[in-house]
């Protein structure tokens, strides 16, 4: 059976990390452009519910394609409407909501879901976050069939992806999502004809990431090292944002690097070393270098 034979259904954001403002949807549109004939978009909108709306980039790119969208509450809530479909599979990348396994019977492949760690590493909804602040050397994708226990059933394919020191949230999260959506088209054919087969994870090797919260990004200078704490601007730049009060002046930090001494007043000394603050968004709200701070803020 060719691509344009197969059905899918698309759960998802494709939003790997939280508080982007902008997301490209590369699976979807590699989904489209394979041939695949994408029966529906099931999305959650729950994160651009604030003070700054934010497009829904799988809705929009959907509508192009007169695919149509549905945004439940809960994914049961449209479970005829989903039937009557008669997919062959559904694909998630980032849906934010727990399935039911009676949702993934359904398919007659399952849901494959795209997961931003190597299996069984970071289950959870941070793997990306998780990765560069904790300093790993590599991180990958895993393409695995969805069961209702999280990030838990068995795994089609894995890539890995060398992780540079520099790298960021938002950088990675685009980075994984374009070698998710190549790897899937790869991966899709053989998984319906059954040459790919999926192997069980090893439980005994599973760690967990958790939801980040603002109370996560408040720098330690006490508690953290400078490379811990530099990494965690790197790791929640999207979200939630390091922060940290100087001179009683509450900023969040955009970009700082390791110093080996003390030469201004955003060289903040931590528990073994000097974070250099490069940029950062003032009490004001506005963006500005280190040199304008100081000179606005703290002269």
């Amino acid at each position: 059976m060719s691509n344009s034979g197969r059905k899918l259904v698309f759960f998802g954001n494709e939003r790997l990390v939280s508080g982007l403002d902008h997301t490209e949807t590369p699976v979807l549109q590699a989904l489209i452009d394979a041939g695949y004939d994408i029966k529906a978009v099931v999305a959650n909108d729950s994160g651009t519910r604030s003070r700054k709306p934010r497009p829904l980039e799988v809705a929009e790119l959907a509508k192009q394609y007169d695919i149509p969208v549905h945004l439940p509450e809960r994914p049961m809530d449209i479970y005829d409407t989903l039937a009557a479909y008669g997919a062959d599979a559904g694909v998630l990348v980032a849906y934010g909501r727990i399935v039911p396994q009676k949702l993934i019977d359904l398919f007659p492949f399952g849901i494959i879901n795209i997961h931003p760690s190597l299996l069984p590493k970071y289950r959870g909804p941070s793997p990306i976050e998780s990765a560069i602040a904790n300093g790993d050397e590599s991180t990958g994708i895993s393409i695995m069939s969805l069961t209702a226990k999280m990030d838990a059933g068995p795994v089609y394919h894995q890539v890995e992806f060398n992780l540079p020191k520099y790298e960021t949230s938002p950088h990675l999260s685009q980075k994984l999502a374009t070698l998710a959506a190549t790897e899937l088209m790869a991966a899709l054919p053989r998984i319906f004809d059954g040459s790919l087969k999926p192997t069980p994870q090893d439980e005994s090797k599973a760690t967990y990431c958790q939801l980040i919260t603002k109370a996560d990004a408040k720098l330690n200078p006490s508690a953290h090292t400078a490379e811990q704490a530099e990494r965690l601007v790197r790791a929640y730049k999207a979200f939630p944002r390091a922060r940290l009060t100087i001179a009683g002046q509450d900023i969040i930090i955009l970009q700082a690097h390791l110093s080996a001494t003390q030469t201004s007043p955003l060289d903040i000394p931590f528990k073994d070393g000097v974070l250099s603050i490069d940029e950062l968004i003032a009490p004001s709200g506005k963006t500005m270098t280190a040199g304008a701070f100081i000179k606005g803020y703290l002269k």
